[in-house]
């Protein structure tokens, strides 16, 4: 039995997310909120809130021991671009692509 959470439409990269996810990925969910807590990259604030929203559906919804919970699965896929233009030369446009992510995150216990 596993207990699942989502956030979509993060405003950061996915590829800048993935690099955090995958410190935390097999972790015990006390050491990856210890991570998340002193890594200083912008996708740890999701990913903290996302652990603790994952623990929680853990212990009250599936009746899952809280010591015993690790991060059995984590990754985060595109989510829709925001696109925006920049002035540029001669009466043109250059695009800026702000891009989103969904961030799925999973514990189990062992």
């Amino acid at each position: 039995m596993e207990a699942k959470a989502f956030v979509k439409h993060v405003r950061i990269s996915t590829r800048k997310v993935g690099i955090v996810c995958d410190l935390i990925r097999g972790k015990d969910t006390k050491e990856a909120a210890a991570i998340l807590a002193n890594v200083p990259k912008s996708a740890c604030e999701p990913l903290q809130k996302l652990l603790k929203s994952a623990c929680a559906n853990a212990e009250n919804n599936h009746h899952m021991d809280p010591e015993k919970l690790y991060v059995s699965q984590v990754f985060a896929t595109p989510g829709p671009i925001i696109k925006r233009m920049r002035p540029r030369a001669r009466g043109r446009g250059y695009r800026i692509n702000k891009r989103t992510s969904h961030i799925t995150l999973a514990v189990k216990e062992r």
